[in-house]
């Protein structure tokens, strides 16, 4: 018999009106790009990216999550323009957080206390070396379309700003990604 395994992820989830214009984006781009697979998740911030675990162990994951040590309060991030990772496989298009002492602060505390907690779970080079971004197209977006999809945001404005009051430990369920809890921030 095979073993069961549960995938999660911790994220800031944006508000909801932020929400709205991201999708919009990531409309246009699966009309215009045929890239889809960014309207399958909510517009988010990623903390610590996707991880797979024995399911016997969701509690542990759950407790932990409640119980994190979490010293970051309240704070304000920043989106401004896009981005992109031009991999040469999997490119990305991204809304870029302006990254603060607060939210690097926020993401290195998750972090270090994951590492203690599933010392079994490698830490992707990335998580070491923070980069957050609001993913609006990805996976399927492929070589050929990114060059014009990229050339049509590389120069278009985004701006807002929002608050932060928490973040989400998130699980997929095999079709989409839903939020187990939440970590209110003091």
């Amino acid at each position: 018999m095979m073993k069961k395994n549960n995938l999660y992820f911790l994220a800031i989830v944006l508000p909801e009106d932020l929400q709205r214009r991201i999708v919009a984006i990531e409309e246009y781009i699966a009309n215009n790009y045929n890239s889809h697979k960014s309207l399958r998740i909510i517009p988010h911030i990623t903390l610590k990216a996707p991880f797979t675990i024995d399911a016997a162990k969701h509690q542990m994951v759950r407790d932990w999550f409640v119980n994190l040590n979490v010293q970051a309060k309240t704070f304000d991030i920043e989106l401004k323009n896009f981005g992109s990772f031009a991999n040469k496989n999997h490119p990305v298009i991204y809304i870029n957080p302006i990254l603060s002492k607060n939210l690097s602060f926020l993401q290195t505390q998750i972090i270090d206390q994951f590492v203690v907690n599933f010392p079994e779970i490698a830490i992707m080079n990335h998580e070491r070396h923070f980069h957050p971004h609001v993913t609006v197209a990805y996976r399927d977006l492929t070589p050929e379309q990114f060059l014009p999809a990229w050339e049509d945001f590389r120069e278009r404005s985004f701006l807002a700003k929002f608050p932060v009051h928490d973040f989400h430990l998130l699980q997929h369920n095999g079709i989409k990604w839903n939020t187990i809890d939440i970590f209110r921030l003091s």
